[in-house]
């Protein structure tokens, strides 16, 4: 401890040695600097204060109908990008600072300066935002502040117009793509339906359903015509046993002397709804369709029963003639022979129902074989089709709601509320003086010390013996004091007191002119 309080007084009194070098050191600095400050101009900070209201009824009511930006990511983002080189040029020509740079240079100047001055801040968690700018000029300052304000509220609504009409613009190509896939696939679709439609139904079952229909017709009219079969049987027996109990038949040419008109309403009336039903069949298909291939067997297997009729009612009314003279037994033969032709109509029109849901059958199961691939095929075209169809429907609704979206933007989501207009203190912000000049004073002194010690390192002198010992490492032999006259005491006290009336006199100017900075700053 000893040793080193040794060494701490020896470096004291060495830099006492070049106290003057020091003081007129720090005088220099000390002057120099507080000439700085007071010749730095002064200084405004105009500022404004914008409040973002973001909690707007809108949002809530609109809640699953359009798209609700997150606006306060909006606003943090633009916060921190609203200080742009595009904006600064905008605002330079919105303030008209670009009046007096006539050099790219100069402008590349305006520009950086700008960029460096302007602040933006957000204050707490409201949504609070503070605009400031400071610049020697208070009416400059007020007018960047004012175009800065206007630049953060347009940029806020001009980026969310942007996005919606980048989405809109988007959707739209998206919506006209997936239109041209939905006509092309309804036009595969209409096109496969006319290359197949006889397998068509109405009723949107698929062929092996409606085979198994087919198949339940065929063995109903079977089980009729069966029915209808043993009816007309029974009819023709008790017609012979009406002729027994009679007698002979007339001869054919008694029978031809008295000819009797015939007719057939129920077989023309049926081959007037057959010919009907051909025609409308002729409107839709081809001569070659199974349906109207069928409709024509059957109108002419019709045509045949009805020959076949006539001539059994002509039988029969010749036969009637010869019975007519005797009573009941006539009245019964007359009441079989009408239930026998009405038989007769019915097992034909059975008989040609058959033949008809036999050939259907039969064209079902022809067509059964190529059912798979073409069920397949139509299940992909259907598929293909589903999806076009969904996706444009939904593109359509994203563009919808889309269109909300940006009229609800436009409507009013976030409010921009100016809480403080652009405004500038009557009193200058910057420089701070009565921070700087103590500043200024406390590195006055501590360069003045930083010199006085450099001299004394720089040209060392020995105080103490044990520091010469251990310095040159050679045996001390004695030491030799320096004895002071009372001239030189004097003249030391007298230098000691100039040095410190130097510094105080330094330290007092450098605390009036902080007195005068405090007084000018109160007026």
């Amino acid at each position: 401890m000893e040793e080193l309080l040794e060494q701490l007084s020896g470096i004291a009194r060495g830099m006492w040695r070049f106290r003057w070098h020091g003081l007129i050191v720090a005088w220099i600095v000390a002057v120099i600097g507080g000439v700085v400050v007071w010749r730095m101009p002064d200084r405004y900070e105009a500022s404004a204060r914008i409040y973002v209201d973001t909690q707007s009824i809108l949002r809530p009511l609109m809640s699953g109908l359009a798209v609700q930006p997150n606006v306060d990511q909006q606003l943090q983002m633009l916060s921190r990008t609203l200080i742009s080189r595009p904006n600064v040029e905008k605002l330079i020509h919105m303030a008209n600072l670009d009046l007096k740079s006539a050099t790219s240079a100069e402008q590349e100047a305006l520009i950086e300066s700008l960029t460096h001055k302007l602040s933006i801040k957000s204050v707490g968690r409201d949504n609070f935002y503070t605009l400031s700018y400071l610049d020697s000029n208070p009416e400059k300052a007020r007018r960047v502040i004012q175009s800065l304000v206007s630049i953060f509220v347009e940029s806020s609504l001009g980026a969310s117009r942007q996005d919606t009409n980048s989405a809109k613009q988007f959707l739209d190509e998206q919506i006209k793509t997936y239109r041209s896939k939905l006509e092309e696939a309804e036009s595969r679709l209409k096109e496969f339906r006319l290359r197949n439609i006889e397998l068509q139904s109405g009723d949107g079952k698929d062929i092996t359903s409606r085979l198994g229909g087919m198949s339940s017709q065929l063995e109903d009219a079977r089980l009729q015509l069966r029915e209808a079969e043993t009816a007309r049987d029974a009819a023709r027996a008790q017609l012979a046993g009406v002729r027994n109990l009679s007698g002979p038949a007339p001869a054919a040419g008694a029978a031809s002397d008295t000819p009797a008109a015939v007719s057939t309403p129920e077989i023309d009336a049926r081959l007037d709804a057959q010919r009907r039903h051909l025609d409308g069949l002729l409107q839709r298909f081809t001569d070659q369709h199974p349906e109207v291939l069928a409709t024509r067997r059957l109108l002419k297997e019709l045509e045949e029963q009805k020959k076949r009729e006539v001539e059994e009612l002509r039988r029969t009314a010749s036969s009637g003639a010869v019975l007519s003279g005797s009573g009941n037994t006539n009245l019964a033969y007359q009441e079989i022979t009408r239930l026998l032709a009405t038989s007769e109509v019915q097992v034909a029109s059975l008989r040609a129902r058959v033949e008809e849901y036999t050939a259907r059958y039969a064209t079902a199961r022809e067509a059964l074989k190529s059912a798979p691939a073409l069920e397949a095929e139509a299940a992909q075209l259907n598929r293909d089709y589903d999806i076009h169809k969904k996706n444009y429907e939904m593109l359509v609704s994203r563009r919808e709601s889309a269109t909300i979206s940006g009229q609800l933007e436009d409507a009013g989501v976030a409010e921009f509320r100016l809480v403080d207009p652009p405004r500038v203190p009557s009193k200058p912000s910057a420089p701070n003086r009565l921070m700087l000049l103590p500043v200024v004073l406390v590195a006055a002194l501590g360069l003045g010390v930083a010199v006085t010690f450099a001299l004394s390192r720089l040209r060392p002198v020995f105080y103490q013996g044990g520091e010469l010992r251990r310095k040159l490492e050679l045996p001390l032999l004695g030491v030799v004091t320096l004895v002071l006259t009372d001239a030189q005491i004097r003249q030391e006290r007298v230098d000691r007191l100039r040095f410190l009336g130097a510094l105080g006199s330094l330290v007092l100017l450098m605390m009036a002119a902080m007195a005068l900075t405090a007084l000018k700053s109160m007026k």
